[in-house]
């Protein structure tokens, strides 16, 4: 099916277009930003030759404000009023009186001085939970709306390729269908409450050369298609996203930023998004600059604007002075830039900035409310995954106990949060101003989780210094306790100012800095050990997980935000039911990266190669302290009235691109109640092409009490079993594929089969793209 693109414009917005001189036009299609200043709050933004003289910018119209909160720690209120006046000065005081569209980061909530910041999107995949997300999105839109925003730069939809990459924290899961629905979710919650999403970065930009930011990709048509479109697809389809901004990747040599084949051809004829396309920060310079498919900006402007990027972010170092050069010397057509202009009108008149009562009034607002904090507790416990435990946790179940609580994270509040947390992204320039909400530390909260404790609290270590002087500190501590508590791992940072997060790729997947030594140094005392990870990224723990180094139970969380230290106290006290699952391999070393589960036979270890590629641990996996069941995995079809299901050993016959239902039954077999989830896997058995040895088709998160059985139902759309075959058709070919239901992707539980028959189906653009989930016997999800 092919789209036309953006519906026709209004009477309106065609009316305005007309008066518009050519200076108005492109004065809509850039940003300012008001505040940038030395601080490097984005790549290379120190070289962009940018105007600092407001005014002057905004005497023809604006239209973007960049990150009028974001950028400096400024108070919201006083803020929100300069907004205020502002916004009317552009309605009464330039020629059109087109207010600006302002635009913020808010990945891991608004990045504003004092906002609340949840947990990163890395645990929000670790969660499983869709409905959790989509309310987190709608509570941090509501600070949005309350300030006069009315864009949000997420989420990012870029799927893990390789956890070197700095920008994993920032990535949901390895898997395309979670990144899709649970990503999908947030555009949901956000755009309910009035703010346009946009989603990031469109595509391959995690698929770069050696997990280098920036770096070129060499994926295959094929592999893009499958792997790294889908969850575009669905927030486009399925979600309805208002934005999407452009990837910095170039994809066999020509940069995504100027390509219409994604934006114009994909993106809005086939897919039909009718939306703004906003260019990344600085990356229609880039296109000079760093990929050098232009001699010059004004020719890096007519480039992005041909392949479809409207709005040039953060500012109009392309769009403006250079762009204008070109059209007035009769080499750009101005044609192009009265398309993108017409969009950006109609995304305005969408927002209601073109309507003649438009003002924004600032009211009173809190940014880190108890509903925040709220949202912020349940995502952050539920994302806690479990990895490995001898029966040392919980600590509950062992009262009275001397604690030693070792490690450059205990007692660190930054450690909680990711990359795009205003507290690492903008206030690491800004030493001494406090964060402005509470962000209890694990140590803190831990002392308030079990008061009865005797904690020690022994740093031993830095995060990545090669300093060693503290570790006999903590080694005599742990001698002298019942239980060592050891919370290692990242510093969220931007480009060499932490160890991951944008810009920070690594060449090692170990530990950073000498942690490693620390925790095999602490094991060795004797004394039992936990380890805590709190990272942005899934480390090579091969020897904590196993072997003589292991600690006694190992907990990894995933930057869980302000309530995080809460969770990871209430996880090792025993109080939160551990929940969550990996949304990423846990690799073997880096030397086996770029590594996915969604491999090939003989993309995994195999007899004829001697290096080993399969993962610590696998997608999917955690543990609980209770345990649970799966048995008699069953399909039928979802269109027959009186379909005889298949047992776990019969084939069901289920005709290719026909819905079909899988069901199975969970029971929880502990003596606690706790939540499963529930992971449905396929594996095409004999393809047209090579076919991933298993492949996530569907996910539900069960609440069980201790004892109980429930019945989960995967209603399956015929596009969870699609690829593109050797034409890239998205098809369903006949022939036989594997089910099963485990506790992670290589775990089989229960298993069955099932025989797609008839012909090849080609997959429309009409297909569902969503599993459906059903829970019956009691439980509710």
């Amino acid at each position: 099916m092919v789209h036309s693109g953006l519906p026709e414009p209004s009477e309106r917005v065609r009316a305005l277009h007309a008066q518009m001189t050519l200076d108005e036009k492109l004065a809509q299609l850039v940003g300012f930003w008001v505040d940038q200043g030395g601080e490097v709050v984005a790549p290379m933004a120190d070289e962009m030759a940018t105007s600092s003289k407001y005014e002057e910018a905004t005497r023809h119209g604006i239209g973007h404000l960049t990150r009028v909160y974001g950028t400096r720690p400024v108070d919201a209120a006083e803020r929100a009023a300069w907004l205020a006046a502002e916004q009317q000065r552009l309605r009464t005081q330039t020629r059109l009186g087109i207010p600006a569209l302002v635009h913020e980061e808010c990945l891991t909530g608004l990045a504003a001085w004092k906002a609340a910041t949840f947990p990163t999107p890395l645990a929000w995949g670790a969660a499983f939970d869709e409905q959790l997300v989509e309310e987190m999105a709608g509570v941090i839109a509501g600070s949005m709306r309350s300030l006069g925003i009315h864009q949000g730069l997420a989420p990012v939809l870029d799927v893990v390729r390789d956890p070197r990459w700095g920008r994993v924290d920032e990535c949901i899961s390895e898997d395309p269908y979670v990144v899709g629905t649970i990503g999908t979710a947030y555009v949901r919650g956000l755009q309910s409450e009035g703010i346009h999403a946009t989603l990031k970065h469109f595509v391959g930009y995690s698929a770069s050369q050696s997990g280098r930011n920036h770096a070129p990709v060499h994926a295959g048509p094929r592999e893009i298609a499958d792997v790294l479109l889908p969850p575009f697809e669905m927030a486009v389809r399925d979600g309805g996203v208002r934005s999407v901004m452009n990837s910095y990747a170039e994809i066999d040599g020509v940069p995504v930023g100027a390509d219409p084949a994604y934006f114009e051809k994909l993106l809005r004829q086939r897919w039909g998004f009718d939306g703004v396309v906003v260019s990344d920060y600085f990356a229609v310079a880039f296109l000079h600059l760093m990929h050098e498919v232009a001699a010059n900006r004004g020719e890096a402007a007519e480039l992005a604007l041909t392949a479809g990027i409207d709005v040039e972010l953060p500012t109009g170092d392309a769009y403006l002075e250079p762009l204008a050069e070109r059209i007035r010397a009769g080499l750009t057509d101005e044609a192009i830039v009265d398309r993108a202009v017409l969009r950006v009108l109609s995304q305005k008149e969408e927002l209601g900035l073109l309507d003649d009562g438009f003002a924004f009034t600032p009211e009173p607002v809190d940014l880190d409310s108890p509903a925040h904090r709220d949202v912020a507790r349940r995502l952050a416990e539920e994302s806690v995954v479990l990895l490995t435990n001898d029966g040392s946790l919980p600590l509950a179940e062992h009262p009275g106990r001397r604690v030693a609580l070792i490690g450059p994270n205990a007692d660190s509040a930054e450690a909680l949060m990711g990359c795009y947390s205003f507290a690492n992204h903008v206030l690491a320039h800004h030493p001494g101003t406090p964060v402005g909400f509470e962000i209890p530390t694990v140590a803190e909260a831990l002392r308030a989780e079990i008061p009865d404790a005797d904690i020690t609290l022994v740093p031993g270590v830095d995060v990545d210094s090669d300093d060693r002087s503290g570790i006999d500190g903590a080694v005599a501590a742990a001698r002298d306790s019942d239980v060592a508590v050891i919370v290692a791992g990242d510093r969220a940072g931007l480009f060499g100012r932490g160890t991951v997060g944008e810009g920070n790729d690594t060449e090692s997947l170990e530990l950073p800095g000498v942690q490693r030594e620390l925790v095999e140094r602490v094991v060795a005392s004797g004394t039992p050990v936990i380890l805590v990870l709190l990272t942005g990224r899934p480390y090579a723990i091969d020897w904590a997980v196993s072997g003589p180094s292991a600690p006694s139970a190992v907990v990894q969380a995933f930057f869980p935000g302000e309530e995080g230290g809460g969770a990871i106290a209430g996880v090792l006290s025993g109080r939160v039911m551990p929940s969550g699952r990996l949304p990423v391999s846990i690799p073997r070393s880096a030397g086996a990266q770029p590594y996915s589960y969604l491999h090939p036979r003989l993309g995994g270890s195999t007899d004829i190669t001697s290096a080993a590629s399969d993962p610590v641990l696998p997608f999917g996996y955690g543990l609980s302290y209770t345990t649970f069941e799966h048995a008699g995995l069953r399909v039928e079809s979802a269109a027959a009235e009186d379909a005889v299901a298949a047992s776990a050993t019969d084939d069901a016959q289920i005709r290719a691109g026909e819905t079909f239902t899988a069901r199975v039954t969970v029971r929880n077999t502990g003596e606690r109640d706790g939540t499963d989830v529930v992971q449905l896997y396929a594996h095409d058995e004999h393809a047209s092409v090579t076919r991933p040895v298993a492949q996530l088709v569907g996910y539900a998160r069960v609440d069980l009490r201790a004892g109980e059985s429930a019945e989960v139902s995967f209603t399956v759309p015929p596009t969870r079993l699609a690829f593109s075959d050797r034409t890239l058709r998205s098809v369903v070919e006949p022939g036989g594929v594997q089910l099963w239901v485990g506790a992670s992707c290589a775990d089989r539980e229960t298993e069955t089969h099932v025989e797609l028959t008839g012909d090849v189906y080609e997959v429309t653009a009409d297909d569902e793209r969503l599993v459906r989930t059903r829970v019956t016997s009691g439980v509710v999800v």
